[in-house]
């Protein structure tokens, strides 16, 4: 698959995730963990969509801050507003299998702005 075909994939597919949080944004049914973890999902995705984009290898890996920094590396550093985004990390592995800490808030309003400026800037580099 073409680098760009691949960047525009997972741009797709982190628009599920979106999708999913719109839904759950204020479902009391659903637990911040699993919240967490699609916002980690969309993060993931959308940044090696940027990654793929500007043809930057990549490892297996959930690991937001060392995709951020292979972005960065290249000379393609996130603005700002998304340098925080890499707090998302555990949500794709250690909550994902254990509970939240007591002294862990999770602003769902927060995360879900955050993945959407994301997917906006993502949605211009690549365009």
């Amino acid at each position: 698959m073409r680098q760009h075909e691949q960047a525009i994939l997972l741009i797709k597919k982190a628009s599920d995730d979106e999708a999913l949080l719109a839904e759950i944004l204020s479902s009391s049914h659903v637990s911040d963990e699993i919240f967490g973890f699609h916002c980690q999902q969309a993060a993931e995705k959308l940044l090696k969509a940027l990654l793929s984009q500007a043809v930057i290898v990549y490892p297996r890996t959930h690991n937001l801050r060392l995709l951020m920094d292979l972005l960065m590396d290249a000379g393609h550093a996130l603005p700002a507003d998304l340098a925080e985004l890499d707090v998302l990390t555990p949500y794709g592995t250690l909550f994902r299998y254990e509970d939240l800490p007591a002294e862990v808030e999770l602003n769902r309003e927060v995360l879900f702005t955050l993945i959407r400026s994301l997917h906006e800037f993502v949605e211009k580099r690549l365009s």
